[in-house]
């Protein structure tokens, strides 16, 4: 009887870590698609291009580009720009 019982404590233990994992997961992949550097650039100047020429993305995408590129303390702003849609970034002008 124990040993049903361990492995029963053990089972529903090992279902609560995956579905807490699972939720982790879940805000993380939210969090990726939330709008990217909402704050945007007071003073933008161009610093970058990110990406595929075509650029296949939104502007959100390419200012995630940006960032996972160049860091968020380099870039402001990713915006896709021009009839090529290239992806250019922009950091704030000192």
């Amino acid at each position: 009887m124990a040993k049903n019982l361990s492995s029963a404590t053990f089972t529903v233990l090992l279902l609560v870590l995956l579905m807490a994992s699972t939720e982790i997961l879940k805000i993380e992949a939210m969090n990726i698609k939330a709008r990217c550097l909402p704050q945007g650039c007071k003073n933008p100047t161009f610093s970058e291009e990110c990406g595929v020429e075509p650029f296949p993305g939104s502007n959100n995408d390419c200012c995630h580009c940006c960032v996972a590129k160049y860091g968020r303390k380099a870039v402001c702003k990713g915006v896709v720009e021009g009839p090529d849609k290239h992806c250019h970034c922009y950091k704030e002008r000192v």
